[in-house]
């Protein structure tokens, strides 16, 4: 503005007019650039205020319980990756909320714990899994080493032999283990089918020893979990220092990484792929329940999640997501992964509280027990499978080669979940009618007559001892001659040595590994699974 147009400007702030209207009036007669400059310096100035001191903050990163696992697994030593360093100091690892072992290399746990309840046959109570009768943190876990609260009766490295349990079965079980072991996976997976590749990690290169005894493919997760069940079982978990801490740790770090978001183990390519979720569940569950791993505990839970989701409403399970229809084969599997949930929470909640058990569905069991209840036939005791007092289920193209009548095994399975479930064998009629239909078809290895059903065998080794008294002797020296005697002992562990032919109606389905898993398991009978009411053994 020029200085005479200056001395002629009106002045802005006339002596009659109150500062608003004054400064009302001085804005609009300024220059736009002065206006602009003057809300500039009145910003900057509102700003200072502020506390701006210090470095721009970081923003805390929000770890979800799933990244947290994934952050735990990551510190995990991948044993066959020998170049990583488990100790290096520049290697920072942060500290999620859920935190638990630092690696999964051979580890020596402390406060380990004997309970000289484990493995008695001598006819005590050792009760039931309702929590009417006492409960018995044992029933339904695996066993094995860990930190108390969890898994006892093996020595501190691993490994076990229960009281009662016979030489012939404890050799035999360990040669199963041996060749389950050299047969795994470099990724941690049992193959049904492609099994005969591998030897102690590493490809065989003789085709000419490659053993027979092929499943199918889509099967690998259900015979993973019950290969992980066979070492479990045995009282060997990823920790200790014993020789399969890394191939238990390889295999149940499989299962995780195949678990889908809903908590369901594997594909689901078949309707079948519910058996293999409910026996890798059975596996990841029991490993959570000996070790206390939080590593373990949040894909047991999914595991445990997806078993609820596909219950049927009031009843069971079958193929498939609450599909409507039920069976007793696929109820029997689903019954042993929460029944061992379920004791688990137990165990946790009578020692101390502090470890977060699982979160399980509590109806399921009324509804196993109504389903047991529609297939049994009171009269006779048998148990049908998807229609009361029916035989076992076949292949169909199996049917004639391996005839119903000569297996029990639904009713095997009905007769063990009674037990679970409360019944005591020694009051049940529908439990002795049951026990004396398995008497008349005990163990035996026949390829000529159809009579070799290795799923029976177990759920009847299971029940049977359940039962006690000379019902389980009978079956006992009846389960020696087919089991232990019927086990390869030729050529080595790469081949044959440890394993079992498929010769089952299901050995086409899961077979060598199956097979083998399955008698490693029936094995284990003295120490497994104790007994649940005070039945003896005489």
């Amino acid at each position: 503005m020029a200085r005479h147009a200056r001395a002629q400007h009106t002045d802005a702030f006339a002596a009659n007019e109150d500062f608003n209207e004054q400064l009302y009036r001085a804005l609009r007669q300024s220059p736009w650039w002065m206006t602009s400059v003057a809300l500039h310096v009145a910003v900057f100035f509102i700003l200072t205020l502020f506390d701006t001191s210090g470095a721009t903050a970081t923003p805390k990163q929000q770890i979800t319980i799933g990244q947290a696992e994934n952050l735990i697994e990551e510190e995990l030593v991948k044993a066959d990756e020998p170049t990583k360093q488990l100790h290096d100091p520049e290697f920072v690892v942060p500290e999620p909320t859920l935190v638990d072992e630092k690696d999964e290399q051979p580890q020596k746990d402390v406060d380990e714990h004997f309970d000289e309840n484990f493995g008695r046959t001598d006819g005590q109570s050792l009760a039931a899994f309702d929590e009417g009768v006492s409960s018995n943190p044992l029933v339904g876990i695996g066993g094995g080493r860990g930190s108390s609260p969890f898994g006892r009766g093996s020595n501190k490295d691993g490994g076990r032999k229960g009281r009662g349990t016979p030489d012939t079965f404890q050799d035999a079980l360990e040669d199963a283990l041996r060749w389950l072991a050299a047969h795994q996976s470099p990724d941690g997976r049992w193959e049904a089918e492609g099994f005969y590749r591998w030897c102690d990690q590493r490809p065989v290169s003789d085709t000419t020893k490659h053993p027979d005894g092929r499943g199918k493919g889509l099967y690998d997760p259900g015979v993973t979990g019950l290969a992980l069940c066979a070492f479990l079982g045995a009282g060997y978990t990823n920790r200790g220092k014993h020789p399969y801490a890394k191939v238990v740790s390889r295999g149940l770090r499989y299962l995780k990484n195949i678990q889908d978001p809903e908590g369901c183990f594997g594909p689901r390519a078949s309707q079948q792929y519910i058996y293999s979720h409910a026996t890798a569940s059975l596996a990841m569950v029991e490993a959570f329940g000996m070790t206390g791993s939080s590593i373990w505990r949040g894909s047991a839970q999914r595991a445990l999640d997806f078993i609820a989701m596909t219950r049927n409403p009031y009843f069971a399970w079958r193929y498939g997501i609450k599909p409507g229809d039920n069976d007793t084969s696929v109820t029997g599997w689903m019954m042993m992964a929460l029944k061992s949930a379920k004791i688990i929470n137990a165990d946790i909640a009578s020692r101390n509280g502090k470890q977060r058990g699982l979160v399980i569905d509590e109806s399921a069991f009324d509804g196993i027990r109504s389903w047991i209840d529609k297939m049994t036939d009171k009269d006779y005791g048998r148990v049908g499978y998807v229609q009361r007092g029916t035989g076992s289920s076949r292949p169909q193209a199996l049917v004639d080669r391996f005839p119903a009548d000569k297996s029990a095994a639904l009713t095997s399975v009905g007769v063990l979940a009674r037990v679970f479930l409360g019944e005591d064998p020694r009051k049940s009629d529908v439990i002795k009618k049951g026990a004396a239909l398995m008497a008349k078809l005990p163990p035996t290895w026949n390829k000529a007559d159809g009579s070799i059903d290795m799923y029976y065998w177990y759920y009847g080794t299971l029940a049977m001892f359940q039962v006690g008294s000379r019902s389980w002797e009978t079956w006992k020296k009846a389960m020696e001659k087919a089991v232990v005697r019927s086990q390869r002992k030729d050529t080595d562990p790469c081949q044959y040595k440890g394993s079992w032919d498929p010769a089952g109606p299901w050995g086409g389905d899961g077979g060598r590994v199956y097979s083998t898993a399955l008698m490693a398991m029936c094995l284990q009978i003295y120490y497994r699974y104790p007994r649940v009411f005070g039945t003896s053994s005489k």
